[in-house]
């Protein structure tokens, strides 16, 4: 579930609401009830997980096994 973050419209108050993608937008401030606008913000950064990663998109070949027609 991502967190969604909103900015009040009257008092400029800024908060995050943790809600599920289908939930309902929050329409007014905990703190004076006003107005709120949902802020978009820049999303999740890169997850790094697993044993490696390469330069480009695909994995090198290994420098041993060149691919020279025979002599």
């Amino acid at each position: 579930m991502p967190t969604y973050e909103y900015k009040c419209k009257e008092c400029g108050h800024s908060f995050e609401v943790f809600q599920s993608m289908s939930a309902e937008p929050v329409k007014a401030c905990p703190k004076c009830k006003g107005e709120v606008k949902r802020l978009i913000g820049p999303g999740a950064g890169p997850i790094f997980k697993g044993s490696g990663f390469y330069q480009t998109d695909y994995k090198n070949k290994p420098s041993g096994s060149s691919s020279k027609k025979g002599s």
